[in-house]
């Protein structure tokens, strides 16, 4: 873990950096702001950055936010000053840590950041032999290809092999493609010289450069745009990039990981992903299985994501009762293990009992999870969020998805993002097929308007 510490290295926060070297971080400081800022342009990434309260916290984040720089933010001061904490708190740090340093909560600040988002927990041989795999190929430096619907694991797993390999020392970088806009991508990927275009204000090192020596994760590649995807190909094959408005390629030496929740062979059928690149990134495919086709470890994180949250919110740990385990080895999980993620954290809140019953096992909206409708039809049938079933038989594939898609997003009530994750597809991807139904003139539902299916 790399930890960025900014404000003078003397007193307390020099015993919290020692510390938190002890514990196996990695350790950079600067003395201000500004110097904070030249460092992470020029490539120094950082998993956590530490800033003396006295600084300009806000200050600190907003930079943060406007350079695309993600790190969550951690204010020191000395003494437990309840209107820095709250000040802090309010400028965008995420938790306030008081000096002198307690040695117990240096640790759970860079667990919080480290160990707790990175656990690979499994049971099931479905799960066991894709890891397997991963195991083995981890000491190379192949490319791989890490497949799988939204929310199965597949970071995590990047990141196991990264652990694995012989670069576990070096950074492990990774890129959402589908987080951030064309015209940026290209930026945060390849860097930019000063000047290079309007906002460039000053140089900065791309994500190819940052990972050097380590891995380069490039997570949800499917949503990359294809003239991007050739300039991509270039800097796998030649181990050297080429920043916006340089004058001279530079060399670099990383692992490239990818990751996407479609099958790029029918993106490259459609034209929408190079064939080259693909035969270039797919060295190793490993495809994660669904939660539901991996029924064992449904128990497992269920008990795992209960622990954490419990510990998480200072509520007393409740084992889950053997009706709501059979409830949750029930329900469907089409956001899979990050549905199952979020379904025990409610769970662990709404629990009133001694066990975490059924009655606690809710969907966002409040609704028990997995409810069915009793309502009676012949033939295959299409399995609507909140149990409600439709026929399929004279319907096209194309109907089948449209009604899938706008069923599930009157569900959520026109919320795209929550839409897309029940769907397990990203949010581009459903935006670009709700403008083809709004252009075939399908009626779509609006944020705030829809209704939630019932029995």
């Amino acid at each position: 873990m790399r930890l960025l510490i900014v404000g003078p290295l003397n007193g307390e926060i020099g015993t919290a950096s020692r510390m938190a070297m002890e514990r196996g971080a990695k350790v950079a400081q600067v003395g201000d702001i500004d110097a904070a800022l030249h460092a992470l342009r020029n490539g120094q990434g950082a998993d956590l950055l530490m800033i003396d309260v006295r600084l300009d916290v806000a200050r600190m984040v907003q930079n943060l936010i406007s350079e695309r720089f993600s790190l969550p933010v951690v204010a020191c001061g000395i003494g437990s000053d309840a209107r820095a904490a709250v000040s802090a708190i309010r400028a965008g740090a995420k938790e306030y840590l008081p000096l002198p340093p307690d040695p117990d909560l240096i640790a759970a600040v860079l667990e919080a950041v480290t160990e707790e988002n990175r656990a690979l927990v499994w049971r099931d041989p479905a799960m066991g032999a894709v890891i397997k795999l991963a195991e083995q190929i981890a000491p190379s430096s192949a490319s791989v290809l890490i497949t799988g619907e939204s929310g199965t694991g597949k970071e995590v797993l990047a990141r196991h092999i990264h652990n694995r390999s012989a670069r576990a020392d070096k950074p492990f970088v990774s890129v959402n493609c589908a987080a951030i806009p064309d015209t940026l991508l290209e930026s945060e990927l390849f860097g930019h010289e000063k000047g290079a275009f309007t906002g460039a204000v000053a140089r900065r090192i791309g994500k190819f450069e940052e990972a050097n020596g380590g891995t380069l994760l490039l997570d949800e590649i499917s949503e990359m745009d294809v003239r991007l995807q050739a300039k991509l190909l270039r800097a796998i094959q030649e181990r050297e990039i080429d920043r916006i408005g340089g004058g001279k390629p530079v060399k670099v030496d990383i692992r490239v990981i990818a990751t996407s929740n479609r099958n790029l062979a029918d993106s490259v059928a459609r034209g929408e992903f190079r064939e080259d690149l693909l035969f270039r990134l797919n060295v190793v495919n490993l495809k994660i299985p669904a939660l539901r086709q991996r029924p064992a470890d449904i128990e497992l994180l269920a008990n795992f994501f209960g622990k954490r949250y419990a510990q998480a919110n200072g509520v007393a740990l409740r084992p889950i009762s053997a009706a709501a385990m059979a409830f949750l080895k029930g329900a469907p999980w089409r956001g899979n293990v990050r549905e199952l993620e979020n379904t025990m954290h409610r769970a662990v809140l709404l629990a009133t009992d001694d066990e975490i019953g059924p009655d606690a096992i809710r969907a966002p909206d409040g609704s028990l999870l997995g409810t069915h409708s009793a309502e009676a039809v012949s033939g295959p049938t299409l399995n609507l969020p909140g149990g409600v079933s439709k026929p399929l038989v004279g319907k096209t594939v194309a109907d089948v998805e449209r009604d899938l898609i706008i069923d599930t997003l009157s569900h959520c009530l026109g919320n795209r993002t929550h839409a897309a994750n029940i769907l397990g597809i990203s949010i581009r991807t459903l935006r670009n097929k709700l403008k083809q139904y709004n252009d075939e003139g399908v009626p779509v539902p609006m944020p705030g308007e829809g209704q939630r299916l019932s029995a």
